[in-house]
C-alpha cells in the first residue's frame, strides 16, 4: 500500500472558514453567515473516511480513477469537488455520498434548528439543508431542498424503496409520477410511494424551496443519491 505521509493534514475549521470566506463566491458562504451553524467539511469527511478504511491517497485514487493531487486539493480544502467526483468517490469506499456532507453534531433523541443554523451544503443544481442533524426520521432524513429555476432530476425516472414526502415552500414544482404530472404551489403537499417511477422539476422562473422527507423500507437504500446527482 502506498506511503502518503507526505500529504498535508485537512485545514482546521477556523482555516477552513477564512478560505472558504475569501473564496467563495456570497451566496456560497453559508457557514460564515452565522457562527452557530454547523461546519461541513467535505475534506476532512473525505480523509477520515479514507484513512478509517487505511487507504493512501494514490491506492484510493486508482480506485476512483481519479488523479491523487486533486484528492490532495479536496481533502485540503484547497477545491471543492463536484458532484460526480463525488460519486466516483463513494462507489471506490463504498459509502453513500451523504457521508460527505455529515457535520460533526451530535446524536441526540431531539433535533431542534433555528433558522440559519443547519448544516448546508450545495450539490448541482442548488442545495440541501439537513433539517434533522443528529437524528433519523425511521431512516429518513427531513431536507430542505432549495433548487435553481427550470432545475430537473433529468430523463430516468428515480425508483426506491419506502415512502416520499414533498412540502412545498416557495416557487412552483412538478412531480411526474409514472404518467401523471402534479404541479405543487406553496403549501401544497404529495406523499407516494417510492417504487412508483417518479421524476421532479422547478418549473417556476424563480429559486423554489420545498421541504422533502424520504423514508426508505430498507436501510441500505440511499435514495438522496440518486435524487440529488449530476446528469
Amino acid at each position: 500500500m502506498a506511503d502518503d505521509t507526505d500529504i498535508k493534514q485537512p485545514y482546521s475549521n477556523k482555516k477552513k472558514q477564512k478560505y472558504l470566506q475569501k473564496n467563495l463566491p456570497v451566496n456560497d458562504r453559508h457557514s460564515s453567515d452565522n457562527s452557530n451553524a454547523p461546519i461541513i467539511d467535505v475534506g476532512s469527511n473525505l480523509h477520515n473516511l479514507r484513512t478509517k478504511t487505511g487507504l493512501s491517497i494514490r491506492t484510493l485514487a486508482e480506485m476512483s480513477r481519479l488523479n491523487a493531487n486533486t484528492l490532495s486539493l479536496i481533502e485540503n480544502g484547497k477545491t471543492s469537488p463536484s458532484v460526480s467526483t463525488l460519486q466516483q468517490l463513494a462507489s471506490a469506499l463504498n459509502v453513500p455520498i451523504t457521508a460527505f456532507f455529515e457535520a460533526d453534531v451530535t446524536k441526540n433523541n431531539i433535533s431542534f434548528q433555528k433558522a440559519g443554523q443547519c448544516p448546508q451544503e450545495a450539490f448541482a443544481y442548488g442545495s440541501l439543508a439537513d433539517l434533522g442533524a443528529g437524528l433519523t426520521l425511521q431512516g429518513g432524513q427531513p431536507l430542505l431542498v432549495t433548487l435553481k429555476p427550470k432545475a430537473k432530476s433529468g430523463s430516468t425516472p428515480i425508483v426506491h424503496t419506502g415512502h416520499e414526502f414533498v412540502f412545498c415552500l416557495e416557487g412552483k414544482l412538478a412531480y411526474t409520477i409514472e404518467d401523471h404530472t402534479y404541479i405543487l404551489d406553496p403549501g401544497d403537499s404529495l406523499l407516494f410511494e417510492a417504487h412508483l417511477p417518479h421524476l421532479w422539476q422547478n418549473v417556476g422562473d424563480t429559486i423554489s424551496k420545498s421541504l422533502l422527507i424520504m423514508c426508505p423500507a430498507d436501510e441500505s437504500d440511499h435514495p438522496e443519491d440518486r435524487h440529488f446527482k449530476a446528469e
